[in-house]
């Protein structure tokens, strides 16, 4: 599934306010340098996935700085290749929450786009970043819910928990 994986659910944008120009609420962003950027262009997510890494290496202090630290923090363990209970649980509460949230990953956030898209409202945004390309912006809708569903189906693992995700 990896080829699968490497292709990208929505246009790839470069400039984070462009990419905001057609974002919906609420906005959740996977990934240290996607939340950087946005943050960098003025927007908060609604949620944030963040694990301290970029491409396997510590991200930048920068980087790690530009999260923003006024908002509610959870950490969840997801250990790299997985999606855990942990963090599943976490990110249908951070997307019902009133309050943006942070959810910081032990572990990896990779895989994490795929059950945001299935969770988020129809209108929502999810943005994670496509290496060396930019950022992915995935408008929700039922179509797209259901390429993310049918990916996450083709994986191992319980895959009736995708039904507490999808709340449509």
């Amino acid at each position: 599934m990896r080829g699968e994986l490497k292709e990208p659910l929505g246009p790839v944008f470069t400039d984070a306010e462009r990419l905001l120009d057609v974002a919906g609420s609420p906005l959740v962003a996977v990934g240290d340098v996607v939340t950087y950027h946005l943050e960098e262009a003025g927007v908060t997510p609604d949620v944030a996935l963040v694990d301290g890494l970029t491409k396997r290496e510590t991200v930048d202090e920068e980087i790690q700085a530009a999260v923003s630290d006024d908002v509610r923090r959870v950490t969840v363990t997801n250990p790299a290749g997985t999606l855990t209970a942990d963090l599943l649980d976490a990110l249908v509460e951070a997307i019902d929450a009133p309050e943006e949230t942070v959810l910081v990953v032990e572990g990896e956030e990779d895989l994490a786009a795929l059950p945001a898209v299935v969770a988020a409202p129809d209108g929502a945004s999810v943005v994670y970043g496509q290496p060396n390309e930019g950022m992915v912006h995935v408008a929700v809708d039922d179509d797209v819910r259901a390429e993310a569903r049918d990916l996450l189906e083709r994986m191992d693992g319980d895959v009736d928990r995708l039904d507490a995700l999808d709340r449509t």
